[in-house]
């Protein structure tokens, strides 16, 4: 059995999804949950911009909006699994310039995880090559099992 579990959160249905898998992994008295949002954002700035315009400070007020996002999305993802009477440990990771899959996977050995569970969107084709893949990341490069759950909704 899995003791010491992984879940990446982002608020999509596909995360909400691996949430609700990592639950029922969790139910052994030894499991650990752990819940993880990965700040990701590429910021652009145009440098052509004129005026009073600050690309640092603009760069910093989005950074940190996203931050306060990730704790919610980790707020609202811990309440859930509170309901099903587990005590997860939650963990807000930046990779600004990364992937979001790499610090996913940097944080499975750190901890350690046993496992991670994840959502996937299950894109196929030419719209997983232009949007990328952090599923497909953590499932290629990670050193412990991953279990990909795809929302019931999932095309």
């Amino acid at each position: 059995m899995y003791s010491r579990i992984l879940v990446p959160v982002d608020g999509s249905e596909p995360a909400a999804a691996g949430v609700e898998e990592a639950i029922k992994l969790g139910e052994s008295p030894a499991a650990r949950l752990r819940l993880i949002h990965v700040v990701n954002e590429f910021i652009l700035a145009s440098p052509f911009v004129v005026g009073t315009f600050d690309p640092v400070q603009f760069a910093t007020d989005v950074v940190e909006k996203l931050r306060e996002n990730g704790r919610a999305l980790l707020s609202e993802a811990k309440s859930l699994v509170r309901q099903h009477g587990l005590e997860p440990e939650c963990k807000l990771l930046e990779a600004l310039g990364c992937p979001a899959g790499e610090e996913i996977v940097r944080d499975a050995k750190e901890w350690p995880a046993d496992i991670i569970v994840m959502g996937t969107h299950g894109r196929r084709g030419i719209r997983r090559i232009v949007m990328g893949s952090d599923a497909e990341l953590v499932l290629r490069t990670s050193p412990v099992p991953v279990l990909l759950v795809r929302s019931p909704n999932a095309g």
